[in-house]
């Protein structure tokens, strides 16, 4: 079945998952080149990061963008432009605050590309652990992430395991499981005794990051997520065609370095 593809960049927060190797044919139509932006406003400053999809037989690497205006207003009137800092990153000190709704603007090449997005409220996490489950005759490690939900609201997360600085695991989820209460997520690390290139060893450094995120962004990252049984991009969250995302969130950061003797029995069934 032919495919129309397009490649989505993301290098700012990295979503990439390890996957084992194996050759695929793809039968493809080369596609359009589409502007790609992945935007943050949150609790420790701005980032906006724009490139462009290339074709698949395209090997170069640079596709960063530095002729965009890039323009961030709030509700109560705050306006600002987002000054271009290097390797296609537009960043800013500015800090964003819960209950406060930005718009994003960006002009680039005669396109005008918006979203807007809700910052929340901080997000808890009340426990992280690495257990060992027995599945059938094998043992997994896995991550066991506890969050507080934060009550009487919808809420939306976001969940960036990584490795060594590189993208290792991820999730969005929201709260419909267990509302105001303690939701649970578990991230597969690999199979004991497998040498798979997921494998942690020890020594890793591992760094947790959790969002708070609204409806909007959830939606996007839960499509991506889906990409491959889709094959089809992720849904829009900007207007004028551009790919990507514009998230306003909280976040907290947990980190550790991986070590075997953290690994617990976990006896719930």
């Amino acid at each position: 079945m032919k495919k129309h593809l397009l490649y989505l960049i993301y290098l700012t927060s990295g979503l990439i998952l390890t996957a084992c190797e194996k050759e695929i044919d793809i039968d493809y139509h080369d596609a359009d080149m589409r502007y790609v932006v992945e935007a943050f406003v949150s609790n420790t400053g701005t980032t906006v990061r724009i490139s462009n999809t290339k074709p698949m037989d395209d090997n170069t690497t640079s596709s960063n963008i530095n002729n965009a205006t890039v323009i961030l207003t709030t509700d109560d009137g705050t306006h600002m432009t987002i000054p271009y800092s290097n390797n296609g990153f537009y960043t800013s000190g500015f800090k964003g605050i819960p209950g406060t709704t930005y718009h994003l603007d960006i002009d680039l090449d005669g396109y005008h590309f918006t979203s807007s997005s809700t910052m929340q409220r901080m997000p808890m996490m009340n426990e992280f652990r690495i257990v060992r489950k027995k599945m059938l005759s094998n043992d997994y490690i896995f991550g066991d992430i506890r969050l507080q939900d934060i009550p009487n609201e919808n809420n939306y997360y976001f969940v960036h395991i990584y490795r060594n600085g590189l993208g290792y695991r991820w999730a969005a989820l929201k709260d419909e499981s267990n509302p105001n209460k303690e939701l649970q997520q578990l991230f597969g690390f690999f199979r004991e005794g497998s040498n798979e290139d997921g494998v942690l060893h020890e020594g890793d450094r591992l760094k947790i990051v959790i969002r708070a995120i609204d409806r909007g962004a959830y939606d996007f990252l839960k499509s991506m997520g889906t990409m491959d049984q889709t094959s089809t991009n992720p849904i829009d969250n900007f207007t004028g065609g551009c790919l990507g995302y514009f998230s306003a969130h909280s976040e907290l950061i947990y980190e550790l370095v991986y070590s075997s003797y953290l690994i617990v029995n976990d006896d719930e069934d």
